[in-house]
């Protein structure tokens, strides 16, 4: 598959089965992650891979963070499926590759420039993943950017979290997708 097929035709999969992703194969894809470009030759991104009971280091740590931001005056069984619920979505792929930046303490690096570059990476391993014919999703949001998430994984204060992808053999189409023409949101500046 060309550069630009992998461009136009990748979609976030969602549904996966829980057939296992031979080692080889994950390797091959954070292999393409630290191809992204990175003002400075940083590197600043960190992979932790979870399969199996991995998973749960995940789990664990989306139920403590369901439970941190729960309302005030739920009992304790309400709590505790709230947990339970945040558990289980760490087991929705056989693989799951958190990926964080670890931006570098230097002063020529700016930190926004570190973000970048893990973003480029993740975005390297989502193509490697449709190029292979498996299927993924990038996931984010609030729970990523908690503390207890960044002592889960054993991160520094100043790292961040930038997602997880989850990661299999593909249980659904790929979805229908539209963009936006590039013209619409071009200018061109030429004086």
């Amino acid at each position: 598959m060309n550069v630009i097929e992998a461009i136009r035709t990748r979609r976030s999969i969602g549904k996966v089965t829980q057939e296992p992703i031979a080692k080889e194969t994950i390797e091959r894809i954070l292999e393409a992650g630290i191809w992204a470009p990175n003002h400075r030759l940083t590197e600043p991104w960190r992979f932790f891979v979870l399969s199996g009971e991995g998973r749960r280091k995940l789990g664990g740590a989306l139920a403590s963070i369901a439970v941190a931001q729960a309302a005030e005056g739920l009992d304790a069984a309400a709590l505790e499926a709230k947990a339970e619920d945040a558990r289980k979505k760490a087991l929705r792929a056989p693989v799951v590759i958190a990926v964080a930046v670890e931006p570098a303490e230097r002063k020529d690096v700016i930190e926004l420039e570190e973000y970048g570059a893990v973003n480029a990476a993740i975005q390297n391993m989502l193509l490697t993943i449709h190029a292979l014919g498996l299927g993924a999703v990038w996931r984010s949001g609030e729970p990523c950017y908690h503390p207890l998430m960044n002592e889960a994984f054993g991160l520094r204060p100043q790292d961040k979290m930038l997602g997880f992808i989850y990661l299999g053999v593909p249980d659904m189409a790929a979805p229908q997708a539209k963009r936006a023409s590039a013209a619409s949101k071009t200018t061109w500046i030429e004086q």
